[in-house]
């Protein structure tokens, strides 16, 4: 195979069609925590807002500047993210970390979604853009309880 043939594999129309179609797009006003990642290798970025109410995310926002594989990644987490408790977000994190990087099973419901993402394993320089919007998501998180305990 050639490169071309897998870098159009690894574009493939549901990835695409994830890209184009991003939930929660946009900042959120007056977010109890906000969190911004940047992948350093190819400068995507992703920027979160949320509030969170007995442990569970209640309101989500996210700017995505990212490549269509780090977009599909985050539309992924905002189809599930409302409802979801820090620890769950953690598992997804993981879970998609390790099917990446160690060719791990996909993520488990209610992300399982990320499973598209599997031909990026190939790719080493997409992951931390792949990674971009749970990384945020949970950086914000543990501000957003750190504001709730001050």
């Amino acid at each position: 195979m050639t490169a071309e043939t897998d870098l159009v594999k690894l574009y493939s129309q549901r990835i695409l069609a994830l890209a184009a179609d991003i939930p929660h797009l946009g900042r959120l006003e007056a977010p109890m925590a906000s969190a911004r990642k940047r992948s350093p290798l190819c400068g995507s970025t992703v920027s979160v807002d949320l509030d969170i109410a007995n442990g569970r995310i209640t309101r989500f926002g996210q700017d995505v500047k990212a490549c269509a594989l780090g977009q599909a990644a985050a539309a992924v987490v905002g189809a599930a993210i409302l409802g979801r408790s820090r620890d769950e977000v953690q598992r997804a994190r993981d879970q998609l970390k390790a099917m990446l990087k160690e060719n791990g099973p996909p993520p488990e419901p209610p992300f399982e979604g990320l499973e598209v993402l599997a031909p990026a394993r190939e790719y080493r320089n997409r992951h931390a853009s792949i990674l971009l919007a749970l990384e945020a998501t949970l950086e914000a998180f543990d501000a957003a309880e750190a504001a709730a305990c001050a």
